[in-house]
């Protein structure tokens, strides 16, 4: 048996030496363009997914969200949130728990009114669950005393040229200009645009950010309640952990993980991208599986004379079908690791000229285990493509066979 393998591997290194190298070049190249195209576009969607989470862990939520149970009209706010924030930093495995008020308002700037809303912050706990204070653009980051001053994603600052928003926008303001806002409690306040972010997601970018005590000071009254609050976890815990700490330490509210708080909507659109990527990879097995059946055809026909002579003087059936499917193996083998290039190099060039989406900038995601997982899948389909047509030419009649 290792004779007989040793034998194909032996005549098929050969008739690849011996046959058109351009022919073997080609059919390298176009493995290697089906290999790079079953991963590349799967690892763009992944890479778009990714980037969702990795932006939303960093500036829109956090590891853990705790909300209010919203089970009757007295249960819209998460109260007494003082003591549960401290409650929440002495829980082991929590670095940071920061509440967030979220009210509504009216922007006013030079005639445009948009209805949206504040959310008001308490800086010195933010800063710790939120990395929004690294992604200033212009201006500075919310201090804890600041008053009349707020913070504004680079979405809701808008462009001059409004055909450039892709949302109703304050028309292009920049640090330092004013804007008026309407609260509901009546209040209208005038603030001076302390600073203004640009994350790469649009819900963050969008949003607005006062102090605390700005809106303490809005509604003439202490606030200790809160929309949610966000709690960091500390480097190397996982958020399940967290939430059941959390969950132990007696509070009552409702407490979702990351993944939890987007919801079953979000996991559907995860799996809907799943599906695009299996089918991706279907259409690009099935040409490698018909341009390596037309090669190994091609060469089989060719060499229907050499094949009967090689059986008329003795050699076995399984060594001729071997010695082809040892030719796919090499074809398809050189095809991967000139694929593999090909994306080491293709996301080489993505990571320092990203790709534009109107989410933000896209870098393909490509994992060691993909490379493996296609790779493989990608031989065994060659095989099969391969055999077909060998087993057919080493099955005929010699005498057929060296008729050619």
């Amino acid at each position: 048996m290792i004779n007989d393998l040793k034998v194909s591997l032996f005549l098929a290194i050969k008739t690849l030496q011996r046959g058109s190298a351009g022919s073997t070049i080609l059919t390298v190249i176009i493995i290697a363009m089906v290999f790079t195209n079953m991963i590349l576009l799967p690892s763009i969607i992944t890479g778009t997914i990714k980037d969702f989470e990795d932006k939303s862990l960093d500036y829109y939520f956090s590891n853990v969200i705790i909300e209010p149970k919203g089970d009757n009209d007295e249960n819209m706010f998460i109260t007494n949130t003082g003591d549960l924030v401290e409650e929440l930093n002495r829980v082991p495995g929590v670095l940071r728990a920061s509440p967030r008020y979220v009210a509504s308002v009216v922007l006013k700037q030079k005639g445009k009114r948009l209805l949206n809303s504040v959310n008001a912050v308490v800086p010195r706990d933010e800063i710790l669950v939120s990395k929004v204070k690294d992604k200033m653009v212009e201006g500075q980051y919310l201090g804890d005393n600041d008053r009349g001053e707020i913070i504004i994603g680079k979405l809701l600052a808008g462009n001059r040229d409004e055909s450039e928003d892709l949302i109703p926008s304050l028309g292009g303001v920049r640090a330092g200009d004013s804007i008026t806002i309407e609260f509901t409690n009546g209040v209208t306040k005038e603030y001076r645009i302390k600073g203004i972010f640009s994350t790469g997601l649009m819900e963050v970018d969008t949003m607005a950010f006062i102090t605390w005590t700005d809106l303490e000071e809005v509604y003439g009254e202490d606030i200790d309640e809160a929309s949610a609050v966000y709690v960091k976890a500390k480097e190397g815990i996982s958020e399940k952990e967290v939430k059941t700490a959390i969950l132990q330490s007696g509070v009552h509210e409702k407490v979702k993980t990351w993944r939890e708080f987007l919801g079953k909507a979000y996991g559907r659109v995860v799996q809907s991208y799943g599906i695009i990527n299996d089918m991706t990879m279907i259409v690009s097995l099935v040409i490698a599986i018909v341009v390596i059946f037309i090669v190994i055809m091609i060469k089989t026909i060719n060499n229907r004379r050499q094949i009967g002579i090689m059986k008329a003087i003795g050699l076995k059936k399984s060594i001729i079908i071997n010695n082809y499917l040892f030719q796919v193996m090499i074809l398809s083998i050189l095809g991967t690791i000139l694929g593999t290039v090909i994306l080491g190099l293709l996301t080489g060039y993505f990571s320092v000229y990203p790709i534009k989406f109107p989410e933000g900038d896209i870098v393909p995601y490509i994992r060691f285990t993909d490379i493996i997982g296609n790779g493989i899948v990608l031989l065994v389909s060659a095989a099969v493509a391969g055999y077909i047509p060998a087993w057919r030419i080493a099955s005929e009649d010699i005498l057929k066979a060296m008729r050619g």
